[in-house]
């Protein structure tokens, strides 16, 4: 399909692109004689691990930056040549969207219309249909520092659309964005494609997204490995896909690191709504009769989107062995116990409270975690949740209630508890300008660790982490996956008991969150207690139990199972598909619990004598 003059959107052949990664002074291929074409009026994705080169190709089509190799048209205009022309009638939100936090709503959305040189006439149009779309009209006046992050990605986008491009290109623009406001942005996105008829094109972590696509290119290390419709690379995961039910009582996460480290029979693994999907190798038997399933019982399932990518991936990537564990290991559940002082009980918060002001972040929060547990915070953007975990980690103190962590009540003694844990903050607490290696001597100094102890931890975390072949990378020039696993390294130096994550995961493919949550069920079993937050909701099966927080307050608490349960028949499934006897996936257990609560919040009470 082409537009008015007769070109497809986008056209790119032979385009390669190098950076120069420093301190190191050499050159890396960012993308490596990469040719496509995309047609006007198509919902396209880009997809690949962390450094494939999806954002490199965005700014290439946004005119930002110019191919060291090859040809790139955009609307049939060559952007290396004239960049102005295609950016006069495209739209590009990057990653990090520049809103200005001291901005109303409304002024960032002026701000960004001057500089389009909107008209009057045309913002009074323009601003009403975008308020409507985003459901920001009852918030113009607000700052936009005091948004959520799910708001903020959507003012991202109505500042981007300000005027109404014919391409819309959008780089991971659900990054960090809870299931209900992720499901908002695509409902945007489908409007303004079926009102508008522009052509968008998206790179994105999320593989059920890609799925809503017409068209996906996927990418590894710079080099286009498939193309097509969805159905094109799903089918190489065809007659593949399996499904298997632990034995009970035993967390799903120790079935998938099992079949995880199989790789002589397993391609993938990862926990779905209790049980474990898995992905026999192509050349493997019948999968009854693998070893790592230990028996437990089997049913293939049809393949999907990621099942297709990961087979692709896994194909094309020298095999690296990741963390292993007992390939059986033994494992009893957490003891449950009657006093919250027994030394099983690691973290205990009761009627937790924290203001900001008149404004109640956290409204009487309890709960508990055990030792070698994983607890998981959930919750939508502003929720509270990362209000609570500051709590816990002893950066925030709270307003009332009472909050001990490694047996140290924190409002009266944090230094002890602090010197027990790790924490990786959301925006990983790196140092830019140092390298990986003296990233992790600062760190370990920070912790109290010296000369020999400190030389053969940060040996250590080096190895486990892979980060060997990095250590003279300054860590601002890393990709994101290895900049996650720097961060977790130098949270684990000083060995802490318990360690804090705040969405560790955010932005990282399929690929590097399976090796992230393959090191955290081996430091779970080493009986390191781990809590953790995040907006992948597969990720909550990885958990022993999980809260749902939203408006600060506590909506469901329980084992994953037991919360899919609260949610029951209640949940929305309309727009997530699942086979007939597929049990209730997180996310839509989720999205019900929370509209459920926020339905029930703006219902009137009934009982209340009216004056």
């Amino acid at each position: 399909m082409t537009n008015a003059e007769g070109h497809p959107a986008l056209v790119g052949e032979g385009l390669g692109r190098s950076f120069l990664v420093k301190p190191a002074k050499r050159k890396v291929a960012a993308l490596n004689d990469v040719s496509f074409t995309i047609a006007t009026g198509s919902l396209t994705a880009w997809v690949g691990p962390d450094g494939a080169g999806k954002t490199t190709l965005l700014r290439l089509a946004a005119g930002l930056l110019k191919p060291d190799t090859g040809t790139l048209k955009v609307l049939g205009i060559d952007v290396a040549a004239n960049p102005q022309a295609v950016q006069d009638r495209i739209s590009y939100m990057p990653q990090r969207f520049g809103l200005y936090d001291d901005l109303s709503v409304q002024e960032n959305l002026d701000l960004y219309a001057d500089l389009h040189g909107v008209t009057r006439d045309e913002r009074a149009k323009r601003y009403a249909r975008l308020m409507e779309m985003t459901d920001l009209g009852r918030f113009t006046q607000r700052l936009a520092g005091k948004l959520s992050g799910g708001m903020k990605q959507k003012l991202g986008l109505a500042c981007t659309l300000v005027r109404s491009p014919e391409l819309l290109l959008l780089d991971e623009p659900t990054v960090g964005v809870d299931p209900l406001s992720r499901r908002e942005l695509w409902q945007i996105v489908a409007q303004l494609r079926k009102d508008e008829k522009i052509t968008v094109v998206i790179s994105t972590a999320y593989l059920d997204e890609a799925e809503r696509c017409s068209q996906v290119f996927l990418l590894r290390e710079g080099q286009l490995l498939a193309s097509g419709v969805p159905e094109t690379v799903r089918r190489h995961a065809e007659r593949l896909c399996f499904v298997a039910t632990p034995p009970p009582g035993e967390p799903a996460r120790l079935l998938q690191a099992r079949l995880l480290d199989d790789t002589k029979h397993v391609v993938d693994s990862v926990p779905q709504a209790g049980e474990v999907r898995f992905i026999r190798r192509p050349d493997a038997n019948d999968p009854r009769a693998f070893e790592s399933l230990a028996g437990a019982p089997v049913r293939e399932v049809p393949a999907r989107l990621e099942d297709g990518f990961m087979v692709l991936l896994r194909e094309r990537q020298a095999e690296k062995k990741m963390v292993s564990v007992d390939p059986a290991p033994a494992w009893s559940a957490p003891r449950t116990n009657s006093s919250a002082n027994t030394i099983d009980t690691v973290i205990e918060v009761k009627d937790l409270v924290r203001k900001f002001g008149d404004f109640t972040a956290v409204e009487n929060t309890s709960f508990d975690v055990r030792r070698g547990e994983v607890f998981g915070l959930l919750g939508p953007n502003g929720a509270g949740k990362t209000t609570t975990f500051r709590m816990l980690c002893g950066l925030l103190p709270a307003t009332s209630g009472s909050l001990r962590v490694a047996g140290v009540d924190l409002r009266r003694a944090g230094a002890p508890a602090r010197r027990r844990i790790g924490y990786v903050a959301q925006k990983f607490a790196l140092y830019g300008d140092l390298t990986v290696t003296e990233n992790l001597r600062f760190f370990a100094g920070a912790y109290g660790l010296h000369r020999r102890e400190a030389s053969e931890r940060i040996e250590a975390v080096v190895g486990q982490f892979n980060l060997g072949d990095q250590q003279g990378t300054a860590s601002s020039q890393l990709p994101r996956g290895y900049k996650q696993r720097l961060a977790m390294a130098a949270a684990l130096l000083h060995e802490p008991e318990i360690l804090f994550l705040d969405e560790p995961t955010s932005g990282t493919d399929p690929v590097a969150r399976r090796e992230f949550w393959r090191r955290i069920t081996a430091l779970a079993l080493g009986g390191t207690t781990v809590v953790v937050t995040t907006h992948f909701m597969e990720e909550a099966e990885y958990c022993d139990r999980i809260v749902i927080q939203d408006a600060g307050k506590v909506l469901a608490i329980g084992s994953p199972q037991e919360v899919r349960g609260q949610a029951g028949a209640h949940a929305d499934t309309s727009t997530e598909p699942r086979e007939p006897k597929e049990p209730l996936n997180m996310e839509a257990a989720f999205i019900s619990i929370v509209r459920r609560a926020r339905s029930s919040a703006s219902q009137p009470d009934t009982k209340r004598p009216s004056t």
